[in-house]
């Protein structure tokens, strides 16, 4: 059986992206990829947001963006100005097909329509069990989410962002597509931290995602009521449904990357990937698949490849919290909005802020629950 030297399982955001940065960079043309799920998906099933300073990697596929974003709340609500950020939509389609474009045009990466089983790893190699058979790589870069322990250990709280998003259009020009509504806690908490997501794409078209950080998903119907009932409270009644999505992304400081080994790294939601006190996924998939590119140029030891910050800390401090008072969500984030400035918030979502910025989102939530949590972690 021949070998090939890297295998990634799974063609999802983050699979594809891994495969494309090897496909740009000459280290790789005399390297053997080969990628493998069930179908090359090119489809609208995902959408995708990020905030950017100014022009960035993925501009020539926004689908729209916004200035301004709106937070809601009994406690506070603003509408903010978060220049020089700009607020990003990605449609999963075209990022799909651009991907693939690149990554079909180079002959050392190949492409197998299978359905993947498992792996082993021995020694120096990796097999991995498909539909189509057995393949062996020396690297293997999972994206499957193969081990679901983290569902059942108690170290570490394991919340869900859960949602269903209606594409809405309307006959009448209803929308400011100017402001996203980044949070609108507005709506019925009902003991945890429920919000609506909306982004107007145009002045007829908007998603709205009725989203929750809570442990438990709800029947398909309470979402659906959900947003009916918030579109009923906006004065927008006539309006078609055009496409519909939803989710279930885990949030969680779990440490997956215990399952990294000098030949396997997992990646994407299974490498740990999604920022567990957000749930977004986009820009650290961008970041982690250009370090792992950048990593393999000078060591192939996969299990070092994994680094613990202060920001992993932060998360969990903050998921100890909403996992314990999950109803306080609207309250802990109203706090944090009002007393911070927007462009520290996001630049510490991004995980870029120094110690000082830390320090001023930190003292601007409500400090006896996170003391309380800091506490119980030490000891």
């Amino acid at each position: 059986m021949k070998k090939t030297d890297y295998i990634i399982t799974g063609a999802g955001a983050s699979g594809l992206m891994l495969a494309y940065r090897m496909a740009q960079d000459t280290f790789f043309d005399d390297k053997s990829i080969l990628i493998i799920d069930k179908e090359k998906n090119l489809t609208n099933n995902r959408t995708w947001c990020f905030w950017e300073q100014e022009n960035g990697e993925w501009d020539d596929l926004i689908f729209k963006s916004w200035n301004h974003i709106y937070f809601g709340s009994d406690y506070y609500s603003e509408e903010i100005n978060i220049a020089p950020y700009q607020y990003k939509m990605i449609r999963s389609a075209k990022f799909y097909r651009y991907l693939w474009e690149v990554i079909e045009s180079k002959p050392n990466i190949q492409f197998l329509s299978a359905k993947v089983h498992g792996f082993t790893e021995m020694n120096d190699f990796v097999t991995v069990e498909t539909s189509e058979g057995e393949v062996i790589c020396n690297k293997l870069f999972n994206s499957i989410l193969f081990d679901e322990s983290f569902k059942t250990q108690q170290k570490f709280p394991l919340l869900q962002q859960h949602f269903i998003g209606w594409f809405v259009k309307c006959d009448t020009e209803v929308f400011n597509d100017n402001v996203a509504t980044f949070m609108d806690f507005e709506i019925p908490q009902n003991g945890n931290t429920r919000f609506m997501y909306v982004l107007p794409t145009s002045k007829t078209e908007a998603l709205f995602e009725y989203t929750l950080f809570s442990k438990d998903l709800l029947p398909k119907q309470d979402y659906e009521n959900a947003i009916k009932d918030y579109l009923k409270q906006k004065g927008i009644e006539n309006y078609q449904i055009t496409e519909t999505e939803h989710g279930a992304i885990p949030m969680t400081s779990f440490k997956f990357w215990k399952n990294n080994t000098k030949n396997v790294l997992h990646i994407g939601t299974a490498g740990g990937w999604t920022k567990a006190s957000t749930g977004y996924t986009f820009m650290n998939t961008t970041k982690k698949t250009q370090a792992v590119v950048s990593y393999l140029k000078g060591n192939q030891d996969l299990s070092r490849f994994t680094r613990l910050t202060k920001f992993w800390f932060y998360d969990l401090l903050l998921l100890d919290v909403l996992a314990k008072h999950n109803g306080d969500g609207a309250k802990l984030f109203s706090s944090l909005f009002k007393k911070t400035n927007i462009k520290t918030i996001l630049k510490f979502l991004d995980e870029e802020s120094n110690l000082s910025e830390d320090l001023r989102i930190i003292t601007a939530v409500p400090p006896l629950r996170f003391v309380k949590a800091l506490l119980k972690r030490m000891f």
